[in-house]
């Protein structure tokens, strides 16, 4: 794992290998964008039913790039409902969900909206939230926190 010396904070690339081990996703690639405040998941067929009183969505997800064959079916409780504006300038209603994330040898819990990625290299975009404070980004790199294995191979 690379640290800097002056912060000691970790330092990531543009692109890394991360885990959600609440979801069942134990490897997927995400783009670290400090441009998104939010972070957001890859979803499709995307449910809400209830436990209790608890709002939750179960929702499929395709967890390897250029495969739409492989999913994987996840549940969460929902945490808000909100509008998002999109790279595009597209604004939509999200679910939003929170798990924790693995990311190097750091877990801690980050929070998710969930929507298509289908047309997107990566099924998840990790967003200046979820890292500020932790880590440093250095677009000239990659996989700077480790590599994974790719799920379900």
């Amino acid at each position: 794992m690379t640290k800097t010396t002056e912060t000691d904070m970790a330092v990531l690339g543009w692109r890394e290998w991360i885990a959600l081990p609440q979801l069942g996703i134990s490897a997927l690639k995400c783009k670290v964008d400090t441009g998104a405040r939010s972070s957001a998941l890859h979803a499709f067929a995307v449910e809400e039913f209830y436990k209790g009183d608890q709002r939750w969505v179960r929702f499929g997800l395709h967890p390897l790039q250029h495969n739409e064959v492989t999913e994987v079916w996840c549940e969460a409780p929902v945490t808000d409902v909100r509008r998002v504006t999109d790279s595009g300038g597209h604004t939509t209603e999200r679910y939003f969900i929170t798990t924790d994330m693995l990311l190097g040898d750091q877990r801690f819990p980050i929070t998710l909206s969930l929507t298509s990625r289908d047309n997107m290299l990566f099924r998840m975009l990790l967003g200046r939230e979820a890292m500020k404070g932790r880590f440093l980004v250095n677009p000239g790199m990659s996989y700077q926190q480790g590599k994974l294995s790719e799920p379900l191979s």
